[in-house]
């Protein structure tokens, strides 16, 4: 286990060579820093896991401290040593990020468990940062996880699309991940540091969505008190998402097909023309050809959007991707509510396998954040899935409330490691992983269970 670095701040020298001493006995490697100043300097030029620093200091206080660390390296754990007096200053620090307040005299013991916790807690984030990176180099593009031919199809359109200013029409069913795309084609673009908006056009009535693209003028109707900027001009320099486009009204449509060909927006109440440059990303789970046929969508419009288009299919038509979101969210989620997850059962997985997903993506994860919130134990099994999914899977499918004979452990557990084999091309140390064993344990199981 890599040597875990610590960060000590206090102007008050010998508490501070006090607390070193007593942490390094227990194998930690302590870097002291006598005044706010040196601190920051050190934490600058340091690689720390955590840094325990005094609240009050006659040159820089703690809070500028806990705000650095954390603007710079928010993984890096921060505990706020304070006097009695300083209490309700220490809360303020952990409303700032901050992990945990120590009262001076410290106690040493307490001291000890407080920084174990605090480096478990980093070296989990840590992995499970890498575990995302992994799955993105490996199975994923930005955060979107996949390795079905259809995703991976869609993964190549976004590396070509992304670096150019091009119009992208991004189709499929509700739940399916379309802002998702939209936020990685804008972080995959120069615009990544402009501005990134979003507008559903099915919440809003006809005369509000106008005022919310375009914005409109002092006295433009009733209740208009004071000229509004819309999101065209919020975005400009950066990228607007436009949502369940297929909902927008006919006579929006008209004014959105101009601004697409000159790139300029008139606010409601004003003939005077704003030039932008934004870059636009559409979404509909609508057929939109079959909205042309029925008069409900402009053919014009639809060909000016239909530069480049990205269909994200159903979860059902990309199963093969299943087992690897559900790694991914457990990485999320469990990290995300504190909670300890190593993994899912094969049996768990085989139901979540079977289960249709009319909610696609977001029914998943939604089904995996009940699964991790609830599970009693650092694994999910059968008896964590929503009685709703359970219920609604095939019993001969499930591996839940059977007909007949259940299948033997062993028919389970060779079912399980053969499909991740699959899944991940081969890839042995990914599959350990997706099924949550170690990489030697998996290649014993291959040969004791024939696989190739």
């Amino acid at each position: 286990m890599a040597e875990t670095r610590i960060l000590i701040v206090d102007d008050d020298e010998p508490h501070a060579q006090g607390l070193a001493e007593a942490l390094e006995r227990d194998g930690h490697h302590c870097q002291v820093a006598t005044s706010g100043e040196e601190g920051l300097a050190r934490f600058r030029e340091l690689d720390v896991d955590v840094v325990l620093t005094d609240l009050v200091m006659r040159d820089r206080s703690g809070l500028e401290i806990l705000r650095e660390v954390k603007r710079s390296e928010p993984d890096v754990q921060v505990v706020m040593i304070t006097g009695h007096g300083s209490v309700p200053s220490a809360v303020e620090a952990m409303q700032a990020g901050a992990s945990t307040y120590l009262e001076k005299p410290v106690n040493i013991q307490l001291l000890r468990e407080v920084v174990k916790k605090q480096v478990e807690t980093r070296r989990e984030r840590l992995a499970n940062i890498e575990l995302r990176r992994q799955l993105d180099r490996r199975f994923g593009f930005e955060g979107i996880i996949g390795n079905s031919e259809l995703m991976r199809r869609n993964f190549g359109i976004l590396q070509r699309v992304s670096p150019t200013d091009a119009i992208v029409l991004i189709t499929g069913e509700s739940g399916t991940g379309k802002e998702l795309i939209a936020k990685a084609i804008h972080n995959n673009s120069r615009r990544k540091n402009a501005p990134f908006l979003a507008v559903n056009c099915a919440a809003l009535a006809e005369g509000v969505l106008e005022s919310e693209l375009f914005g409109h003028e002092k006295g433009a109707f009733t209740g208009a008190i004071r000229s509004r900027q819309g999101v065209f001009e919020a975005a400009d320099g950066g990228t607007l998402f436009l949502d369940e486009l297929g909902e927008m009204p006919l006579s929006t449509q008209v004014k959105l097909l101009r601004v697409l060909e000159e790139w300029e927006i008139n606010r409601v109440g004003s003939n005077k023309p704003i030039r932008v440059d934004v870059r636009l990303v559409a979404a509909t789970n609508k057929n939109l050809e079959e909205l042309v046929r029925d008069g409900r969508f402009r053919e014009d419009l639809y060909f000016r959007l239909n530069v480049v288009t990205i269909d994200l299919p159903p979860l059902q038509r990309r199963q093969a991707d299943i087992p690897l979101l559900i790694e991914a969210f457990i990485a999320d989620l469990s990290e995300a509510r504190g909670k300890r997850i190593d993994g899912i059962s094969p049996a768990a997985q085989k139901v979540l396998m079977a289960y249709p997903w009319p909610g696609n993506v977001r029914e998943l994860r939604n089904c995996i954040e009940n699964m991790v919130t609830l599970a009693p134990s650092t694994r999910l099994d059968v008896d964590d899935i929503p009685p709703r999914v359970v219920a609604a899977v095939d019993p001969t499918s499930s591996g839940a409330d059977m007909q007949g004979p259940p299948p033997s452990l062993d028919e389970l557990e060779r079912e399980a490691i053969a499909g991740a084999l699959a899944y991940t091309q081969g890839n042995r140390e990914q599959a350990a992983k997706i099924l949550g064993i170690g990489e030697r344990t998996l290649y014993r199981k291959i040969k004791s269970y024939g696989l190739r």
